[in-house]
């Protein structure tokens, strides 16, 4: 405890003498990274050149030297980009009966097996949350063969009150449907389908229709490596429709999905398929800048800072506008960022250990920048003490909380809570631990990987707002904006509250490498 003290002490001297995060700074990278000449920065598109290329000009005009591949400030991820097209075909025959489902409007999914024409014909079996949980008890499959088969399935978890059984309330990763799809691989399945509606997945069919309805990137298959020939949604609406065509309703599955003791079941129908595809090789990298430390016994160790810098480019057009800004996600995160490493640049002395900025690609496809890079760490997992994610911010003011999901779970919790009570801030709970949003952003592969990692947020009680506000502004931008073209820039953005967390998240990253022992 006393050496904790002690390197608090060090740290926080340091930090007072730190310089100052700009909140002018922040509003112009993320006015610049917005806008609409950069297209929605969708990866492997002249965008992801712009983009990189811009925040790789900035690193350098900082004075943070290059730390990708072959002495440059990028680090390829060789990925491939599989973009379904608009014939694609799902039909549900039984008996005499048929049933078509149009592609955007009831179905959206990819062939993983990243072919220009994947076909299927096969027999569809409902296996309910298709998750196998042994330390729970639970095991949604059964010891039935869905080997060749598709199976059916709802996204998240049985619902319970108690924390012994998955996370009670909270999602865990066998709730996400990344987990989905890897379980019913595992299992042999020929394909998967989520049944979705709102509730189960915790944000509408729109948001699933623009983030499927468009090129998913993928790691390279290699050559005989098995993978789904369909991994798709249907909504709630024909979703209804094909448990009739089995004799039942969509909650009556549901229900049976949220029983210990249900058991997979054929629907008694088939699921044919063609999905014609658009396959290419995608030119897409992580930007990588690196600050060295002080300390030549520390500097090969690294703070490791994360944002990610896609979005979902053009797509779909919601009314006369089809470019998916993202200026809140991740537009804001890209600008902290920055300003951080410009802060650190500014520091004299440096710290003891260095620290490394990461622009991560294609996080909107599956956390796919991030995953490359822990699989091929720039700087050894083992020498990244920690990583800190920015994803989303909303420009409305400060916030008298942050949230600080994972955080909690790594030997650094003491430390970051005298930050966060030195910087008045409250530490709130996950208010939404049902969404699993632990699991949806750039720290979750660096956490995997055996890094304290996590991603800090804003909290929801603003400063001269009313109760309630925070939420409101939530639910409103998960309903309107999350996803859409209309997640755009506004000269009437108030930057104050991401300014803060800018600070916040600068004043824990010094603080941690300027510990005397990790």
């Amino acid at each position: 405890m006393q050496r904790i003290l002690l390197s608090i002490a060090i740290a926080s001297a340091a930090a007072a003498q730190s310089p100052v995060i700009d909140g002018s700074r922040l509003r112009a990278d993320t006015k610049f990274l917005a806008s609409d000449l950069l297209e929605g920065r969708g990866v492997g598109t002249r965008a992801d050149r712009l983009t990189t290329e811009y925040l790789a000009t900035q690193f350098a005009l900082i004075g943070a030297k290059p730390a990708g591949d072959n002495g440059a400030y990028f680090q390829r991820v060789p990925l491939v980009g599989v973009e379904t097209q608009p014939g694609a075909q799902l039909t549900a025959t039984s008996g005499g009966k048929t049933l078509n489902l149009k592609w955007l409007d009831d179905f959206v999914g990819v062939s993983q097996r990243q072919l220009a024409d994947q076909q299927f014909d096969a027999e569809a079996v409902f296996v309910g949350h298709g998750i196998v949980a042994p330390e729970f008890g639970w095991d949604d499959f059964k010891g039935v063969d869905v080997r060749g088969k598709i199976v059916v399935l709802f996204t998240n978890e049985p619902p319970s009150d108690d924390d012994n059984l998955f996370g009670g309330k909270a999602l865990t990763y066998y709730g996400r449907w990344t987990y989905k799809y890897e379980q019913a691989l595992r299992a042999g399945a020929l394909g998967a389908v989520i049944l979705h509606t709102t509730p189960t997945a915790g944000y509408g069919w729109n948001v699933v229709r623009n983030s499927w309805g468009r090129e998913e990137p993928y790691v390279k298959l290699k050559r005989g490596e098995p993978a789904l020939a369909f991994a798709g949604w249907v909504n709630q609406q024909a979703g209804e429709r094909l448990a009739a065509m089995a004799g039942t309703t969509l909650e009556t599955l549901e229900k049976r999905a949220n029983s210990r003791y249900f058991r997979p079941f054929s629907l008694q129908f088939r699921l044919r398929g063609r999905i014609p595809a658009k396959v290419r090789e995608l030119d897409t990298r992580n930007v990588a800048a690196i600050i060295e430390g002080s300390d030549p016994g520390r500097k090969s160790e690294a703070v490791l800072f994360t944002a990610h810098w896609d979005h979902l480019g053009i797509g779909a057009p919601v009314g006369d506008d089809n470019i998916y800004n993202g200026a809140v996600d991740n537009a804001t995160g890209c600008a902290i960022l920055l300003e951080i490493a410009r802060a650190w640049a500014a520091l004299d002395p440096k710290p003891r250990r260095s620290a490394l900025f990461l622009a991560v690609t294609a996080e909107e496809g599956g956390l796919r920048g991030s995953e490359f890079y822990a699989a091929n760490p720039l700087v050894p997992i083992e020498k990244t003490p920690i990583a800190l994610n920015f994803d989303g911010y909303y420009p409305f003011g400060r916030t008298k909380d942050v949230i600080l999901n994972g955080a909690e779970r790594t030997k650094l919790w003491p430390l970051i809570q005298d930050v966060a009570a030195r910087m008045d801030l409250k530490i709130l709970p996950d208010p939404r631990p049902e969404q699993g949003s632990y699991f949806r952003s750039d720290h979750f592969p660096l956490a995997k990987a055996g890094v304290p990692a996590f991603s800090i947020s804003m909290g929801k009680e603003f400063y001269g707002k009313p109760e309630g506000f925070g939420e409101k502004l939530f639910e409103e931008y998960n309903s309107k904006h999350y996803h859409q073209p209309s997640d755009e820039y506004s000269e009437n953005w108030d930057f104050a509250g991401i300014e803060h967390i800018a600070r916040f998240g600068f004043t824990l990253g010094l603080e941690v490498a300027n510990m005397e022992k990790r």
